[in-house]
């Protein structure tokens, strides 16, 4: 048990922040804790049976007491408010050069697909002093992803994707657990986080010659499902052209807009009549069941790799 201590090491750029606002909200509610337990004890000796206390029932005005309880509550909840949104936010977005990795949960592991095409189970390997973004999805039922030292968890959701990022701070090993119950084996859902200094990590992504990039396997995957034939590059397919989508606002029938993000990849291929491009016949067949979670992964990555000017990123 002394490989879980109450409050782990802080090992990623955003974990003092985490904490602070954890001890922020525990030394508030102490103090009024100690404040109104202090008055309810002080009031319960002073006006005991037998003392000679007033209790003839006063009644005492004042607009400044009344204006500072209700101005101080007011002020320590926005103040609370500010602290946490601020953590928040820094939780929530990523770099825009963050490290993606792919993480599949099932039960009861986990898979991880580096942009390299690195696969590992119940490991991650990351540098350190770099941000990593983690765009999850889970094979089954609801897992949830979390790593205690880094002070980040996030659930991981049958069909559809959730991200998470940090930025480790320490080389070191660091736990992993599913924090959501997901069945029988549940509490053996677990695994590590290597982290290691740039230089070491860049000789664990050379360690294994045989891995197929993640773009490049998405790409054969795109050309064997015959996805081609219909998002031609010059736009001149029945369906709508892929080059340079991602990120960018798309219209779709009705006017309405959708931001082509990785849930909005991944809903086209598995569910294409969920959101059919504006000008575009609804033709596309699902893929539902025809494609792994992996295979998804890969495509999306294909298609974010995808530039205007006829390369990749």
């Amino acid at each position: 048990m002394w490989d879980f201590p109450l409050f782990p090491d802080q090992a990623s750029t955003i974990a003092s922040g985490v904490d602070g606002v954890y001890f922020l909200l525990v030394g508030l509610s102490l103090f009024f804790a100690v404040l109104v337990c202090f008055f309810i004890l002080f009031f319960a000796i002073k006006y005991r049976r037998g003392t000679t206390a007033d209790r003839s029932g006063l009644v005492f005005e004042s607009s400044k007491l009344e204006f500072f309880w209700s101005f101080v509550p007011l002020l320590l909840a926005l103040t609370v408010f500010i602290i946490q949104a601020m953590a928040y936010f820094n939780l929530y977005r990523p770099p825009i050069d963050a490290l993606e990795i792919y993480i599949v949960g099932k039960q009861w592991m986990w898979k991880a697909q580096h942009p390299e095409g690195q696969a590992e189970i119940n490991q991650l390997h990351v540098p350190v002093n770099r941000a990593v973004r983690l765009i999850m999805t889970s094979q089954d039922v609801i897992h949830s992803f979390y790593i205690p030292a880094f002070r980040v968890k996030q659930d991981v959701l049958p069909g559809r994707y959730t991200s998470i990022w940090f930025e480790a701070t320490r080389p070191g090993t660091y736990h992993l657990f599913c924090a959501e119950f997901c069945g029988t084996d549940h509490a053996e859902m677990g695994g590590s986080v290597i982290v290691l200094p740039e230089a070491e990590y860049q000789q664990w992504l050379a360690g294994d010659s045989g891995n197929v990039p993640l773009a490049e396997a998405g790409a054969a995957q795109f050309q064997q499902l015959g996805c081609a034939t219909c998002h031609q590059a010059d736009a001149q397919g029945r369906g709508p052209s892929l080059v340079g989508v991602f990120g960018q606002e798309v219209e779709l029938e009705g006017g309405q807009t959708v931001v082509a993000d990785e849930e909005y990849l991944r809903e086209s291929i598995v569910n294409p009549r969920a959101k059919i491009v504006a000008g575009y016949p609804s033709i596309m067949p699902t893929y539902q069941g025809q494609i792994s979670d992996e295979g998804l992964q890969q495509i999306v990555a294909y298609l974010k790799s995808l530039q205007p000017d006829g390369g990749e990123q």
